[in-house]
């Protein structure tokens, strides 16, 4: 799924306001901060399901039907807040009768997918890195 796409989706069949653990809301802006877009995809092998990510919203497409929006979440409020470790309300927009099941999997099988991305991530950043050793600022490098 690279590349534009286009999503589709009728009025909701059932909303629902539920909250967002802060380390999977958090993650998954930082997520999209990195990747430099104005959105990004987070496959999510074990539903065989995409989340998409942009600034206003996290939608959730089956891969076999990757053009109908089957759940999103949206209405995010961060700024009700006290501090970044408190969950995040949100509301739950079900547009598939399929979606009702799939919707109860997606918190937990999505925070999985993204806490795997940000593995990998580090696990990158880390290879990139291994072995360089890097000095101090400010101070030259000792010689023995």
């Amino acid at each position: 799924m690279n590349g534009f796409e286009t999503f589709f989706r009728d009025e909701p069949i059932e909303v629902r306001e539920l909250t967002l653990p802060a380390r999977v809301y958090n993650l998954a802006h930082v997520v999209l901060q990195r990747s430099g877009r104005e959105c990004v995809f987070v496959p999510i092998r074990s539903m065989q399901f995409m989340g998409v990510i942009d600034a206003e919203e996290i939608i959730f497409v089956d891969i076999q039907a990757k053009h109908l929006v089957e759940v999103a979440w949206t209405h995010f409020r961060p700024q009700v807040r006290q501090s970044l470790d408190e969950p995040v309300p949100y509301r739950v927009e079900v547009y598939l009768e399929k979606g009702r099941e799939s919707a109860r999997r997606l918190q937990g099988e999505f925070a999985k997918a993204l806490e795997e991305m940000e593995k990998r991530h580090l696990d990158r950043q880390h290879s990139e890195h291994a072995g360089e050793v890097l000095p101090l600022p400010g101070r030259s490098p000792r010689r023995t």
